[in-house]
């Protein structure tokens, strides 16, 4: 088992601790935006194309 250094200051700890966590809600925040963004994307007309040819060919085929 590992036993926690006695000469840590745990006020240090905390301020540590806290500081990762606001970096990982700004990560978080970030990813959020980057996806919304991703999302809200047009669907490039190639694209569309392609997917209308596979629905016609699965409704010919049964």
């Amino acid at each position: 088992m590992i036993e926690p250094a006695s000469n840590v200051d745990p006020r240090k700890v905390s301020a540590v601790l806290d500081e990762a966590r606001l970096r990982q809600q700004a990560i978080g925040a970030r990813l959020r935006q980057m996806f919304d963004e991703v999302v809200n994307e047009p669907v490039p007309d190639e694209f569309l194309d392609i997917l209308r040819k596979a629905d016609k060919r699965s409704s010919e085929n049964g």
